[in-house]
């Protein structure tokens, strides 16, 4: 589809309110993974290069609980002016000589996740025109994901481009076969099996998944891992099976990792079989937080074709082939 492209904009002199993913782990006030935050860098030195005369960086850390006191963008400070190289104003006020603002987080109230109209028209009021770079939330009808681009022209960032351009080489003339791992311990991953079994030539299944499977469960399409009795690794004749699968896959997706990977005793289905995709010829995308970092653990990032920013989203758009936050920039954006 023909999305509207940051890089066809005119964005002299122009405030662009550019949409970003903020929701990185933060422990006891330290950035802990900060390659989402990474992820947008280039878009904002590109804007400032272009002359934007403003750019308001939203986005979200955590959801919004009731009577709970929403995390602060504000922690975000120090690492995106090191990794920007350029001083950050914090909030909606310009500061002379000042081109960057951050906003606080856009989930500390609910007006965001309920997709509020009047919440939309006051994120939009700062800006001339909308950038979508946050790909991991671009499935979540939100006011800054859906509601924004209604009011100011939108564009999708350069980042969320490449997003796009990647993970559409999965349905657009894969080499095959075409391989999927579908792993971690979110049940709700398995609402996309279905979709990804007309995708994928094979789908394999480890984490916490089989659990939910239940052991009755049969497909010749789909090879479903069995776990270790602590049911925090899968077992080594699992290992070996994946393998197998791996070495013959054309084109080949992660999402999630095998096991517990974060402890020492739990790791070893999941950097076998990671070790076993980096290793292999095949056109190879991972996407997920976990995914991701236990890719970087290994040391194995490099190995990799592409790694999406986004988990859920990655599975939206390889099943469903568009999002939410794409489909709003064709249909409803208006032109500048």
């Amino acid at each position: 589809m023909d999305y509207p492209q940051l890089k066809e904009a005119s964005v002299e002199s122009k405030r662009v309110l550019l949409r970003v993913d903020l929701d990185v782990p933060i422990e006891n006030g330290e950035v802990k993974d900060a390659s989402r935050l990474e992820s947008f860098i280039p878009t904002v030195k590109w804007l400032l290069e272009k002359q934007a005369s403003q750019v308001f960086l939203a986005g979200h850390m955590g959801r919004f609980e009731e009577g709970k006191e929403s995390l602060s963008t504000k922690e975000l400070l120090p690492v995106l002016e090191k990794l920007l190289e350029e001083k950050i104003a914090f909030g909606e006020e310009k500061k002379d000589g000042v081109r960057v603002n951050l906003l606080e987080n856009l989930r500390a109230t609910s007006a965001e996740e309920e997709n509020d109209s009047e919440f939309a028209k006051k994120l939009a009021s700062l800006a001339d025109i909308y950038v979508n770079e946050a790909f991991a939330s671009a499935h979540r009808k939100h006011a800054s994901i859906v509601g924004i681009p209604k009011i100011i022209p939108g564009y999708l960032g350069l980042r969320f481009a490449d997003e796009v351009k990647n993970l559409g080489r999965v349905w657009e003339n894969p080499k095959h076969p075409v391989m999927i791992l579908l792993s971690g311990v979110k049940e709700d991953k398995l609402d996309y099996l279905e979709d990804l079994k007309s995708l994928a030539d094979r789908v394999l299944v480890a984490g916490r998944l089989p659990l939910f499977l239940g052991d009755e469960y049969e497909d010749a399409k789909v090879l479903v891992a069995r776990l270790l009795q602590d049911h925090e690794d899968i077992t080594i004749h699992s290992m070996e099976a994946f393998e197998r699968e791996i070495a013959g896959a054309g084109t080949i997706v992660v999402s999630g990792p095998m096991g517990k990977y974060e402890e020492e005793g739990h790791r070893q289905g999941t950097k076998r079989v990671l070790a076993a995709v980096a290793d292999s010829s095949a056109f190879k995308i991972a996407g997920g937080g976990d995914t991701e970092a236990a890719i970087t653990l290994f040391g194995l990032t490099d190995k990799f074709d592409w790694i999406s920013t986004g988990g859920g989203a990655m599975l939206e758009f390889l099943t469903m082939k568009t999002l939410p936050g794409l489909e709003v920039l064709v249909v409803s954006s208006p032109k500048s």
